[in-house]
């Protein structure tokens, strides 16, 4: 039984990774703007655009998880406009962008890192038949290497700072069994990309895929069971691209 802590559960890319991840036998405890639990879900709320909020929501889902957790997913994240001829709304959509993308994942990151050191010293049999004793997988962007529209670069900023840190992690803790990847998605097919999809902007979308479609939200999900459950440690510092050739490196 594989322990999962999910940031970002409840919607969209989330929402279908926590399904994918259930189905293939995964424990997930996600989180969400506020608690909730259901037949085959637990979900503890956090904002984590408060200074601390990634500590709270890791000491919560430890003690749900029985005191293991073997996988953290960081996926939550926002995508909101920074005005550039606003310079106090630029500033709060900067701080807020930089607290949700790149902090709080920090934060989970520097706990995962921490746990998975201990239980891997105590406890060689805590690490699966490939040596690893904890996985971390953080669900960045497309627009951490191509960049974004003018109103995000706080966003595209926030997406390279956690490639950055995912690639700083890899290479530190491989020894430890501490393994770490990323899956960095372009477009996807969420509520918010059908609506923008139907507006007069969704023709030149489509029009820089090559594949001719934006990806589905299970695609992604998918990509995060793979790296979660069963991608090989070799992989570790890996960024898997999921965007249809939009963007290839």
């Amino acid at each position: 039984m594989t322990n999962i802590l999910l940031t970002g559960s409840t919607r969209g890319i989330g929402a279908a990774a926590h399904a994918a991840l259930i189905a293939a036998g995964a424990t997930v405890v996600g989180h969400g703007s506020r608690d909730g639990d259901g037949p085959d879900t637990v979900t503890i709320g956090a904002d984590l655009a408060e200074p601390g909020a990634g500590d709270r929501l890791w000491d919560a889902a430890l003690d749900r998880l029985g005191g293991r957790i073997d996988v953290l997913v960081n996926n939550a994240g926002v995508f909101e406009a920074a005005p550039l001829a606003d310079a106090a709304a630029w500033e709060t959509a900067w701080e807020r962008s930089w607290r949700i993308n790149l902090q709080a994942a920090a934060d989970l990151s520097r706990r995962a890192v921490l746990h998975f050191q201990e239980r891997g010293s105590l406890d060689k049999k805590a690490r699966d038949t490939s040596g690893v004793a904890g996985r971390i997988v953080n669900v960045s962007s497309r627009a951490a290497f191509r960049g974004d529209s003018p109103a995000h670069w706080h966003y595209a900023a926030a997406k390279a700072g956690m490639v950055a840190m995912t690639r700083s992690i890899a290479r530190a803790y491989a020894a430890d069994g501490i393994v770490a990847f990323v899956v960095a998605p372009g477009f996807t097919m969420t509520g918010m990309a059908e609506e923008f999809l139907a507006s007069r902007e969704g023709d030149k979308v489509i029009a820089d895929i090559p594949l001719g479609r934006v990806a589905s939200a299970a695609e992604v999900a998918e990509t995060i069971r793979w790296l979660s459950l069963d991608a090989p440690a070799s992989l570790t510092g890996a960024v898997l691209d999921v965007n249809g050739a939009s963007y290839v490196r």
